[in-house]
């Protein structure tokens, strides 16, 4: 019997097969949860359903949630509650600013539109999960998991209003702790090291960020989105009932590097 046996969580976040998401939710199936899941449009519908099937879970745990709409937020959790009688934790996955902000210096490229929309969609979104599911996680001692990057502490080149957008990621993981706490309900995130996923093919130069990242990594590599997913089902679980308002990393050591030891391409 996993360790997630008898939990039910709602993943928010699958794009595609390579999503960090998807690394999450195949963790957290093969440990016993119970899953449910977001699509944002049409377009993602499909995979997400057939996402849906391979871990379990049918079209009636599929709803769709665009997250800049509190209303479509509302009726994902009045929908959910007619399947569920309880919720035990969110995964929250979602990053978004717009291409133009993720090209160039900072200085020169930032928006008052892009820098909105990539707090909007990046990190009030998290929040807004929290506010909704709150009342199906009642009584249950669940967890509220979401996705930050390093970028949020250090520059990286290009990644500019994403990296203020998971800053703030990062502040609301730890004030959502504090202000759910005495309801037993943990809040942590997992800053991961770069992975290729769908979205993260917007960032420019995102090939040499990896190449960097595996010449200064401790262990000379990238990690995967099931070495990710392994973290977060871990954090969702009872094994992790003391930890919350943390940021664990999940970046093969790349953090704790100030600079590589060999030069990318290196032997």
């Amino acid at each position: 019997m996993g360790f997630l046996a008898g939990k039910r969580f709602l993943i928010v976040g699958i794009a595609s097969d390579r999503s960090i998401a998807t690394g999450i939710a195949e963790a957290m199936h093969r440990e016993g949860a119970e899953l449910a899941f977001t699509y944002q449009n049409d377009k993602l519908k499909k995979r997400v359903l057939k996402a849906a099937e391979a871990y379990g879970s049918n079209e009636s745990l599929c709803f769709p949630c665009d997250v800049t709409s509190d209303e479509e937020i509302t009726q994902v959790f009045a929908d959910l509650g007619q399947q569920w009688d309880g919720l035990d934790g969110v995964v929250h996955a979602v990053g978004f600013a717009p291409a133009n902000e993720l090209d160039g210096n900072f200085a020169e490229v930032a928006t008052r539109e892009g820098f909105r929309i990539a707090h909007d969609i990046s990190a009030y979104s998290f929040v807004a999960l929290a506010q909704a599911a709150r009342p199906l996680m009642q009584g249950r001692n669940g967890a509220l998991l979401t996705l930050s990057y390093h970028a949020s502490r250090q520059t990286v080149p290009n990644y500019n209003v994403m990296g203020l957008a998971k800053a703030s990621l990062e502040a609301s993981v730890r004030y959502l702790a504090s202000s759910l706490g005495p309801e037993g309900i943990r809040v942590n995130g997992v800053s991961a090291g770069p992975i290729r996923t769908l979205a993260a093919s917007g960032i420019k130069k995102f090939r040499t960020m990896l190449e960097y990242n595996a010449a200064k990594a401790p262990l000379r590599r990238n990690v995967t989105i099931e070495e990710v997913g392994n973290t977060a089902a871990f954090l969702c679980s009872d094994l992790a009932s003391g930890i919350t308002g943390e940021i664990t990393y999940v970046d093969a050591g790349a953090a704790t590097v100030s600079m590589p030891f060999e030069e990318p391409g290196e032997d």
